[in-house]
């Protein structure tokens, strides 16, 4: 892997370990007598064990690799929406409603909401994100990484002076 591909798995790392989550725009709404529009977001952020485990059994029931999702052309996109609309809107739901009571009573709500008020671009790159960030590649570079970085061991130059 070159350099960069590099960096940028081990941002797409630590965001996910830090948990700072995606910002996605989810409507705009136009309210009368005022020049600006509301903008309505969600942050997505990396749900639960619990919720990981549906995020895979919903993903691994499409029967899609996250390779072939990346290759896919506007026309095997809007199919693939057409097919797999409301699983990929459950998937979102998961990663919004992380706890364990949301997650029960207020996925399908949400699913529905992302289903009817969130645009498709958004969809599909959302899922590509996450279904990335899911797997266990991306993190061996930040482990080796931040081995290296270990604070307890000695660095180069504290060997020659010993301080």
């Amino acid at each position: 892997m070159d350099e960069n591909t590099i960096r940028l798995i081990e941002k797409e790392g630590a965001e996910a370990l830090l948990d700072t989550g995606l910002s996605v725009p989810l409507k705009e709404l136009h309210l009368p007598f005022c020049k600006k529009s509301i903008h309505l977001r969600v942050t997505m952020r990396r749900p639960t064990l619990a919720g990981q485990i549906r995020i895979a059994r919903e993903w691994l029931a499409m029967g899609v690799t996250s390779e072939e999702m990346w290759h896919f052309s506007k026309e095997e996109e809007m199919k693939f929406l057409v097919d797999h609309g409301k699983k990929i809107s459950r998937m979102i739901a998961y990663t919004l409603c992380r706890g364990w009571i949301s997650r029960h009573l207020f996925v399908g709500l949400t699913a529905w909401v992302v289903r009817n008020w969130m645009e498709n671009k958004y969809l599909v790159s959302v899922i590509k994100k996450f279904v990335g960030l899911m797997g266990t590649d991306s993190f061996t570079d930040i482990i080796k990484s931040a081995e290296a970085v270990n604070p307890m061991k000695l660095r180069k130059s504290q060997k020659k002076k010993g301080s």
